[in-house]
């Protein structure tokens, strides 16, 4: 957050999209013709205390500079066909920030991005299966501010299935199980910190469904950036290597 006016200031938010299906599946493009992180920045800002600007895969150095970075106090994260095309200098300067108490949110396939796995130290795999099946996201943790404002369960009509084993750490909270026909469970709200930092997973949102247009969503994903906006911060003093270890001069 800003350090003049900190109380006043807004949530600075960057939505962050691979933006990659939205230009060639007929089926994305009708639910989201301008990108999902259009639609998230959207209702990001109608919120009060948010403001929120986008960047994409494709921009140069995928849109997130050092200037764009120092001025955001929480990153979404969506991305799917081309986690490998994000380069690993910028999930270096993603870690360094979120370890300094920038937010980061992650949101459905973001599971197997770069930066996500490198927040676990773990595979971050899961099982899944795309079957136009309805999606049951039972509250655990109901008092929860993530949670405030959304009944539960959340219906999904229509949604692809993820269940377990999900391979990251223990969460430091576990907020959301999602059910599906098929009989499987999946941890579907998480939330970890690392360093300063606050993260947050949420795994709705498979992009040839209108998710991120149910108000239940986009409730949570505003109710998780409040949740995750800096409270403090935590400057780094030695150097990250290239396997995003630190090292000491």
């Amino acid at each position: 957050m800003r350090k003049d006016n900190f109380m006043a200031a807004k949530i600075r938010v960057t939505v962050w999209n691979e933006f990659r299906h939205e230009k060639k599946n007929a089926k994305v493009i009708a639910h989201y013709p301008n990108g999902m992180h259009a639609v998230i920045a959207a209702h990001l800002n109608q919120q009060e205390g948010i403001v929120a600007k986008t960047a994409t895969l494709d921009e140069p150095e995928h849109g997130l500079t050092d200037e764009v970075l120092a001025a955001t106090d929480v990153l979404t994260w969506w991305g799917h066909l081309a986690h490998h095309e994000v380069s690993d200098k910028t999930v270096d300067k993603v870690q360094a920030r979120v370890l300094e108490g920038m937010g980061l949110i992650v949101l459905h396939s973001g599971h197997h991005s770069k930066i996500f796995r490198r927040m676990m130290g773990t595979s971050c795999n899961l099982r899944w299966r795309e079957a136009d099946e309805r999606e049951l996201i039972w509250f655990v943790n109901p008092g929860h501010p993530i949670l405030q404002g959304v009944q539960s369960p959340i219906i999904l009509p229509k949604t692809e299935m993820y269940g377990e084993m999900f391979d990251i750490p223990q969460p430091n909270e576990l907020l959301t199980i999602s059910t599906y026909p098929g009989g499987e469970v999946f941890r579907s709200g998480c939330s970890f910190t690392r360093g300063a930092g606050k993260i947050f997973y949420f795994s709705p949102g498979h992009e040839t469904y209108p998710i991120y247009h149910d108000p239940n969503i986009q409730r949570i994903i505003a109710n998780a950036v409040r949740w995750a906006m800096p409270t403090g911060s935590m400057k780094l003093e030695c150097p990250m290597s290239p396997t995003g270890w630190f090292e000491k001069k």
